[in-house]
């Protein structure tokens, strides 16, 4: 007997009524739910924080199609077990949403299945999570199979500890013929078991997409251009910069999270070697756990790249912020080592605010991905910056290898040519790959970090 089908498996329609509990189904989108935003200020943490955090929200929850009506705050030492809220915030706030009408209630702080569940019990509303936003968002953006897969994978990671029902839905099916086959499993069982099968069947579909870009990413390590990844928060202007640099068409708009494919283009750097230039999906403050683990083959570009180009939002309202929350998620998928080189966009819009950032931190370039200023700067400064990652080897070429001094202009950077007795003594910049191939002209003792 085939299964019923079920609309949580698969579904990228998005909506908040996708994440919500027993009260609510698939949103429908011609028209915008009206939210309450809810934040919670603990000991750790200033109310400045919690307001910035909710702002933050506030633009998720637009960017998901909502409407974000009113905002509760409460200052707590813990959270409560049962509603997160206590009991006296949880009243204020249903009497809040009954004079607002609002559909939904948005906490900041992540909900356990059980206060989920409580919440929307005594607030007669959905009760939802930031997780459950920006998975919304994340199903609403992606377009690529592998980016669907791992959307929908994160989705249901989320969904299972949170899966229920009620009424019939909860109804014993027939065991068969005579009761010594037992009562049956439970709709909710059934349902369980179906997700678990499909998370099962993405995670192999995604196992199959990494190993097709493993091989993929070992013919780019044989061409041996240096890889750069753009990472930095999301709408600080990676797929702009990258755009402008390579022509890539890349989609642009002013929301969050508004790309989430990776895409690799082919770039000159103004010293005539190329490398190949990847922008990667927008990190953000309180990144889901399941994102980041259904992401992480996309991610393994920016784990193995040889160079970080961190885009920062130089008008946003907290650029360090920003740039703390990139570093955390870096460093969450084991790329906190790879080397970064700090760029500051949007100089158009908020010159003061990208001033402070440079302030700050000696060394990072400003520009306008927008409208080019700054741009060649930058292109200046990642060429020295890739050219200090490679290795200055120090070779004596015999007279009569003329091939090995092309091979050395052509695979690395030559530094100096000095003829002497034994022949041409060449100082060069040279990957690994190349000091290995040469290692018989090598000096011995001369292969330096620049």
């Amino acid at each position: 007997m085939p299964e019923p089908t079920s609309p949580i498996v698969g579904d990228h329609r998005g909506g908040f009524g996708a994440f919500a509990g027993e009260n609510s189904g698939l949103i429908d989108r011609t028209f915008r739910e009206r939210i309450v935003l809810v934040g919670v200020t603990f000991p750790t943490e200033d109310e400045f924080d919690t307001e910035r955090h909710l702002d933050e929200l506030a633009l998720l929850v637009d960017t998901a199609g909502a409407d974000s009506i009113a905002r509760v705050v409460q200052r707590r030492h813990a959270p409560d077990p049962a509603t997160y809220l206590g009991s006296g915030k949880v009243e204020e706030l249903r009497e809040l949403c009954v004079s607002v009408d609002a559909d939904t209630v948005v906490f900041d702080n992540e909900l356990s299945p059980a206060q989920q569940r409580n919440l929307e019990k005594l607030l007669g509303r959905s009760a939802i999570d930031r997780t459950a936003v920006i998975l919304d968002i994340f199903g609403q953006n992606a377009h690529s199979l592998e980016g669907k897969a791992q959307v929908e994978l994160a989705q249901i990671r989320y969904r299972l500890p949170r899966l229920r029902g009620k009424g019939n839905q909860l109804s014993r099916q027939g065991g068969g013929i005579g009761a010594r086959q037992g009562g049956g499993e439970t709709q909710l069982e059934v349902d369980r078991r179906r997700l678990q099968r499909r998370m099962h069947k993405l995670e192999a579909d995604l196992r199959e997409i990494s190993r097709v870009r493993d091989t993929q990413a070992k013919a780019r390590q044989r061409s041996r251009l240096h890889r750069v990844a753009i990472v930095g928060y999301t709408n600080a202007g990676k797929s702009t910069l990258l755009n402008h640099l390579t022509d890539a068409g890349v989609l642009v708009e002013d929301r969050l999270f508004a790309t989430l494919d990776a895409t690799t283009r082919r770039l000159q750097l103004p010293g005539g070697e190329s490398v190949l230039l990847t922008d990667t999906v927008g990190f953000i403050t309180k990144l889901p756990t399941q994102l980041v683990e259904a992401f992480k083959s996309t991610l393994e570009v920016v784990v193995d790249a040889d160079l970080l180009v961190h885009v920062v939002d130089g008008s946003a309202a907290d650029p360090e912020s920003n740039i703390e929350a990139v570093d955390r998620v870096l460093n969450e998928i084991g790329a906190a080592d790879v080397p970064q080189m700090l760029v500051v966009n949007k100089i158009d819009i908020d010159p003061d605010g990208a001033k402070e950032v440079l302030e700050d931190h000696p060394g990072c370039v400003a520009l306008s991905a927008k409208t080019g200023e700054g741009v060649a700067d930058m292109l200046r400064a990642l060429a020295d910056r890739l050219r200090g990652l490679s290795n200055i080897t120090e070779l004596l070429v015999p007279f009569d290898r003329g091939d090995l001094l092309a091979a050395l202009h052509r695979e690395g950077e030559v530094l100096v040519e000095t003829a002497t007795e034994d022949g041409m003594l060449v100082r060069a910049r040279l990957d690994e790959v190349s000091v290995s191939r040469l290692h018989e002209f090598v000096v011995s003792g001369q292969t330096l970090r620049s």
